[in-house]
């Protein structure tokens, strides 16, 4: 007798409303193609409070064709796969035409959020590969799934990531790999290369409606504000450098290194994208490179809010040919010299437990930064010690963090003169500002290892505690911890 086997559905179900979004701008804007199926796909991390607040059914995620479908096995109704083309500059270098070499965009659902894309990264080759294979691998595309998710938890602006899957074919980097697949979510993925590219082929039109999109979609003020001289196209400009202005701002502030700030890398709407080299800085030390790729450390830490600006004008020289005025282009990119001062010192004010602005503020925030990069501290701990001193603590645990004490004792005695009356108050508050857990990279490598070996379990723990990064957890106290010797020999790299 021969048994009946059924065969997955040819397309899956994801629920929501599908719209038409990015494919409105028309075939010079991307090439209709389906995701590369792998074999065998697991699911290795299902995101399940982003799925309900996107209003969908983790349960329906999770089975045997949620897997597939997440993967990009096998199609989902009302989708409409597309790569999407766009140029852009590398370590500071015009690399011409790029675009998605291992992205599909399924399209765009209406979610409780608002309109949303999701995206594949990791699904397969496309027109825009180049010399790649398409595929993510494993370690990578954890390394996304919780570094999005841990920028969202400490309240940055991200992109985010539904669900990771794996599967056992091969992938060659510097050593034989096993594929992954990240479902990835923003209102747009958009980046500074999508006008790039347009712009270099003198493509005026097309530039034009992508602005246009963007502007109507994302940035519907720009078409009434009366600054700069009433151009929408200034304007936009304008509202991008700011926003990119308190990104980089909240960045320098937690300690984040992105490590790879090409222009394509940059979000149009001001969120991080793009997971690849970056990292939570450990000692803190302003130099730091994240990125083993980054030989000329461009985009060292401290170099990031110059890095910023560069972009930024890189996406003033595409839309120039809308904008029409050097002079209007250059006021439109000028109020990132103002915001993103700004935006940095009211960060670290609330850091510190100030609840107001005083002159002699950026002194004192200078000083520490000083003491913490002189003594190599650990960045993370001794914010979330100082919250803790203010908010009733000994000095001592802060204090053993450094060994200027007297430079350390000096520096307290004026901040404690600072502080507000409160300062439990201004202790409560602290602790909910600066975070007691990053996604440090040991604990990425730890929980990558596990998936390595076909246990899951240390993605999904780890990503509870990212999800909550100012709550105690007291059962996962080590996680806290200072990071282990070997952790500074992980190298992270642009390979993927």
């Amino acid at each position: 007798m021969t048994l009946a086997i059924d065969a997955p559905p040819q397309l899956f179900d994801l629920g929501g409303r599908w719209r038409p979004g990015f494919t409105t701008l028309g075939s010079a804007f991307f090439t209709d193609l389906p995701p590369t199926p792998l074999p065998a796909p697991v699911l290795v991390g299902l995101n399940e409070g982003l799925v309900r607040e996107l209003g969908l059914d983790p349960r329906e995620l999770a089975s045997a064709e949620g897997v597939q479908a997440l993967t990009g096995s096998i199609g989902v109704a009302g989708a409409r796969p597309v790569a999407t083309v766009y140029s852009g500059h590398q370590f500071g270098v015009w690399a011409g035409q790029l675009g998605d070499g291992r992205a599909i965009l399924l399209g765009e659902i209406d979610t409780p959020l608002g309109p949303q894309e999701l995206q594949l990264k990791g699904s397969g080759r496309t027109p825009y590969s180049r010399m790649g294979d398409g595929r993510a691998v494993l370690r990578s595309s954890i390394r996304e799934y919780l570094g999005s998710e841990a920028m969202q938890g400490l309240g940055i602006p991200t992109t985010r990531a539904l669900s990771v899957t794996g599967s056992d074919a091969p992938v060659r980097r510097e050593e034989i790999e096993t594929a992954a697949v990240v479902m990835r979510v923003a209102p747009s993925f958009i980046r500074f290369g999508h006008f790039e590219h347009f712009a270099s082929r003198d493509q005026v039109d097309e530039l034009r409606r992508l602005a246009d999109y963007v502007i109507d979609r994302f940035y519907p003020e720009c078409r009434s504000a009366p600054t700069l001289a009433g151009n929408a196209y200034a304007n936009f400009l304008q509202q991008v450098s700011e926003r990119t202005a308190a990104l980089v701002a909240q960045w320098q502030a937690v300690g984040f290194c992105h490590g790879v700030m090409n222009t394509d890398n940059m979000s149009i709407l001001g969120l991080t994208i793009d997971y690849g080299p970056f990292q939570f800085l450990d000692a803190f030390d302003p130099n730091h490179i994240c990125n083993h790729s980054d030989e000329t450390g461009r985009y060292a830490y401290n170099r990031q809010p110059n890095v910023a600006y560069w972009n930024l004008f890189c996406l003033g020289q595409a839309l120039y040919p809308l904008i029409d005025s050097e002079e209007v282009t250059l006021a439109a990119l000028e109020s990132y010299k103002t915001v993103f001062p700004r935006e940095l010192e009211a960060r670290m004010r609330t850091k510190l437990g100030l609840t107001d602005a005083q002159a002699d503020d950026r002194g004192l925030i200078e000083r520490v930064l000083q003491l913490l990069a002189k003594d190599r501290v650990d960045y993370t701990i001794f914010w979330r010690r100082l919250s803790q001193h203010v908010a009733g603590g000994d000095t001592g645990p802060v204090r053993d963090l450094f060994l200027d004490r007297e430079g350390f004792d000096g520096w307290l005695l004026d901040y404690a003169q600072r502080l507000p009356a409160d300062r439990s108050a201004a202790g409560i508050a602290m602790l909910r500002t600066n975070p007691k857990y990053v996604l440090r990279n040991h604990l990425g490598e730890l929980a990558i290892r596990r998936a390595r070996d076909k246990d899951f379990g240390g993605v999904q723990e780890l990503l509870a505690l990212l999800q909550a990064p100012y709550d105690d957890h007291p059962a996962f106290d080590t996680m806290a911890g200072f990071p282990p010797d070997w952790a500074s020999h992980i190298e992270i790299s642009c390979s993927s």
